[in-house]
């Protein structure tokens, strides 16, 4: 992109304050990133996003190619499309390609039950060929192609999948992805990676990652080459490594002497797998070039924002308030609440406490509760936007105490409060 895109302003310990500035507007970080899978944030309409404190949202590669990528291309790109005036990112897509395949596995044979080449005579396809012009594995069948999602198949030049709308198969390379979301005119987007599992072994995130940085130079070289859209749009590296710290370290250093214009921290950091799993993530970022901006792909949760802030992290983003959202799961000063709950139906108080949203300044506690209760559409819709302002107010907090050098008394202060029920 041209000119600098990351200022940092101020700082405390590692935390930063700073800047991104981009051709749609700048992002003041930290920032939460909502998420506009299909160019929409569930439930919530375009004109609400100011009152929410929205600066930034990322669109989703996968869906947007499968669902609506001439209309959207045709409207300017994502922003245009859905009436947004502010900045964009998008996602490379291969996060649901592969977790939308239940048939996920890097070997062929882990798709068929049965031993057979690891690879092709010849690679699958290119990004110049057309899905009709690819060569169709010779294990294909009818049957797998119309699974519905069920299928993603991973060689050293992309990976081939079927579409979970219907079946069809589909291809992409990291040359197809970048080419896709030039289409799409976010104002930062990411570099195809390879996704894996938080139970992966050692051998298999090491192959993950060394695919992944293959990938990464095919993608930096397929961006600088569009003259026009390097000179608008920003790309960001993805690390991998899993839950080894030896290939976290090797994988940002990799990254980011690549040239990208900022980092993103991939990866699954489910509690399921270990508390200290994002923590050790983490740990990367000491590995990258001063300066270089960071986005916490997937990190959403109120503690691992303040966790994420704490090491270096710029932006985050996750579907949690919208999702949580829809089953009237709500973030408040002192914890998860289930505004479903029978306690709440004579609680005629806001759902938080000092919080400043549209919802909490309209409705209260035991209005929202009906609303889940009749099973009105309006419950979710306040509940999510309730919680889109918790976290993008959580980040404006974070940042505001950066810049007055109290972040760490603020953490402390937010999260004991935080346990509290």
């Amino acid at each position: 992109m041209q000119g600098k895109l990351f200022t940092i302003t101020h700082r405390s310990g590692a935390a930063r304050a700073g800047v991104l500035r981009t051709p749609h507007g700048d992002i003041e970080t930290p920032a939460f990133v909502a998420v506009a899978t299909k160019a929409d944030i569930k439930g919530v309409e375009t004109a609400k996003f100011g009152a929410l404190g929205i600066q930034t949202l990322i669109a989703n590669t996968y869906h947007l190619y499968l669902s609506g990528l001439d209309a959207v291309e045709k409207a300017g790109g994502v922003a245009d499309f859905m009436g947004f005036k502010g900045p964009t990112m998008t996602d490379s897509g291969g996060f649901q390609v592969f977790s939308l395949g239940t048939g996920f596995g890097k070997k062929i044979s882990k798709f068929v039950g049965e031993p057979v080449q690891e690879s092709p005579s010849a690679p699958l396809g290119s990004s110049q060929r057309s899905l009709q012009e690819t060569p169709v594995p010779a294990f294909y069948d009818e049957e797998l192609a119309t699974s519905h999602g069920k299928l993603a198949i991973v060689d050293d030049e992309g990976v081939s999948f079927t579409s979970h709308i219907d079946g069809s198969l589909h291809r992409f390379t990291p040359e197809r992805s970048v080419e896709i979301q030039h289409k799409l005119r976010a104002d930062i987007f990411f570099a195809f990676d390879q996704c894996t599992a938080p139970t992966d072994s050692y051998e298999e995130q090491k192959e993950a990652m060394e695919r992944t940085h293959a990938w990464a130079k095919r993608s930096l070289a397929a961006h600088r080459q569009n003259v026009a859209a390097s000179l608008k749009q920003a790309i960001y590296g993805i690390g991998q490594g899993g839950q080894f710290d030896d290939l976290r370290r090797e994988s940002a250093r990799t990254i980011g002497a690549m040239g990208f214009d900022g980092f993103g921290l991939g990866g699954s950091f489910s509690r399921k797998y270990g508390d200290h799993s994002l923590e050790s993530a983490l740990a990367m970022l000491k590995e990258l070039p001063e300066g270089m901006p960071v986005h916490g792909l997937g990190v959403g949760e109120p503690e691992d924002i303040l966790l994420g802030a704490a090491h270096g992290v710029d932006t985050f983003d996750c579907v949690t308030p919208t999702r949580n959202g829809r089953t009237g799961g709500l973030y408040t000063s002192r914890g998860k609440i289930q505004i479903p709950n029978a306690e709440y139906q004579y609680d005629y108080g806001p759902l938080d406490e000092g919080c400043e949203c549209p919802t909490c300044t309209n409705h209260t506690r035991a209005y929202v509760h009906h609303l889940f209760r009749t099973k009105e559409m309006l419950g979710p819709i306040l509940a999510s936007m309730h919680n889109l302002y918790f976290l993008t107010n959580l980040t404006k907090q974070i940042r505001q105490h950066i810049i007055d050098g109290t972040f760490e008394q603020f953490r402390v202060s937010f999260l004991d409060k935080y346990s509290q029920k």
